[in-house]
C-alpha cells in the first residue's frame, strides 16, 4: 500500500520522470520552433541521481514509473537507465512516452532492458501537416518506430494525438481508422495551456465533447467501466473490445483520482503538471555535508511534503488560469 497519501485521501503510486528537456521535434503546441533555452547539462540529473530518487520513491509506495522528456530517447544512456530501474528492489512497472523518432533502433534494446509499455505521439497521418506541426520532415521515422515497437512486443501500443483547430481537427476519424487497422490504441488529448509562446487559446480548444461527437458520426462508442486513476475516458468501439481514449484535461478535469507525482529533468519534484511550486532534490543529492542515508531520508521527506501540499484540483478550467512558468519540455508530459 502506498505511503504517499495527500490530505484528500488520494494515494500516489505513479511517478513521471522527465529525463531531458531537449526534443528532436518542435511541435507548435509544445514549444516555439526556434526555442533554444535548453537547460545546461550540469543542471540535469545524472543517471546515478535519477536512480537514487526512483529507489526512494519506490520505497515510499511508487508502483509505476513513466519516462518522459522532452524526448527521453535523446538521453544517450536511455537503455542503461531502463535496465537500472528494472533492477531496483520491488521494481516498478516501467513505461515511456516518446515521439518515436529513434524507436526503430532502440525498441528491442529497451524491451530487453525491461521497458513494458510505450505511448507514441503522432498528431497527423499527413506528411506535409507533420512538417508544419513539428518543423521536421520525419513522419516516416515515426511509422518505422511504431513498427519496431510492435515487433519488439510492446503492447498495448498507444498513440497520443492532439487535435488543433484549423490544423488537424478533421483527422479524428482518419486517425482512428488507421489505429484500428494497425492494432493500436488511440488516445486523443485536449491541447493544454502550456508554455508554447503564448499560442494557447481557450476559444480554439478542440474539446473532449467535440472529439466524441465527431467520432460518433462514424462509430458507436460505449463507455468502459472502472476508469480508476487513468486520465483517459475509454470507449468500446462498435461493440468490440477495441477502445479509443479521450483525455479532457481542460474540459473534464480528472484531479479527483490523480495518483501522480512528477520529477523534472533538473531534479525538482512537483505534485501536479500545473503546479506553481517545486521542491529541489538535486541540491540535496549534491550537498557534500550529507551522507547517502541522510540524502535518502531528505528525499523521502520531500516526497511526503510535496504530496501533502497537493491541491484538490489544478484550476485549469478556470478562465483565469495562469500558464506554468516553465516549459513543458522541462517538466515532463
Amino acid at each position: 500500500m502506498t505511503k504517499l497519501i495527500d490530505s484528500f485521501g488520494r494515494g500516489h503510486r505513479d511517478l513521471r520522470v522527465s529525463l531531458t528537456d531537449r526534443c528532436s521535434l518542435r511541435c507548435t503546441y509544445c514549444m516555439p520552433h526556434d526555442f533554444a533555452a535548453w537547460l545546461p547539462n550540469e543542471s540535469l540529473l545524472t543517471t546515478d541521481e535519477l536512480i537514487t530518487i526512483i529507489e526512494v520513491a519506490v520505497s515510499q509506495g511508487i508502483e509505476e514509473v513513466r519516462l518522459t522528456g522532452g524526448e527521453p530517447l535523446l538521453r544517450p544512456d536511455i537503455v542503461e537507465i531502463v535496465g537500472r530501474i528494472n533492477s531496483i528492489t520491488n521494481a516498478p512497472k516501467l513505461s515511456m512516452t516518446t515521439n518515436g523518432l529513434a524507436l526503430a533502433k532502440l525498441a528491442k534494446p529497451l524491451v530487453d532492458a525491461g521497458l513494458e509499455r510505450i505511448n507514441i505521439s503522432l498528431d497527423t497521418l499527413d506528411r506535409e501537416r507533420f512538417k508544419k506541426l513539428t518543423y521536421r520532415d520525419r513522419i516516416n521515422d515515426v511509422f518505422a518506430g511504431i513498427a519496431a515497437a510492435r515487433e519488439a512486443g510492446l503492447a498495448p501500443l498507444k498513440i497520443n494525438s492532439v487535435l488543433l483547430k484549423d490544423v488537424n481537427e478533421d483527422e479524428s476519424i482518419a486517425l482512428l481508422e488507421w489505429a484500428l487497422a494497425e492494432g493500436l490504441q488511440l488516445r486523443f488529448i485536449e491541447q493544454m495551456p502550456l508554455d508554447a509562446g503564448g499560442i494557447w487559446s481557450r476559444k480554439d480548444l478542440i474539446t473532449a465533447d467535440q472529439i466524441f461527437a465527431d467520432l460518433s458520426e462514424r462509430y458507436t462508442l460505449t463507455p468502459v467501466d472502472d476508469r480508476g486513476s487513468s486520465p483517459a475516458e475509454e470507449f468500446y468501439i462498435n461493440g468490440t473490445k477495441d477502445v479509443v481514449g479521450i483525455i479532457g484535461s481542460v474540459s473534464r478535469p480528472f484531479c479527483g483520482a490523480c495518483d501522480r507525482v512528477r520529477l523534472t529533468s533538473d531534479g525538482q519534484i512537483r505534485n501536479c503538471l500545473f503546479s506553481m511550486g517545486e521542491t529541489d532534490l538535486r541540491g540535496t543529492l549534491r550537498n557534500p555535508d550529507l551522507n547517502d542515508e541522510q540524502k535518502r531520508e531528505a528525499i523521502s521527506r520531500a516526497f511526503h511534503q510535496t504530496v501533502a501540499e497537493k491541491l484538490p484540483g489544478h484550476g485549469i478550467n478556470d478562465p483565469g488560469f495562469i500558464q506554468p512558468v516553465r516549459p513543458m519540455s522541462a517538466i515532463g508530459g
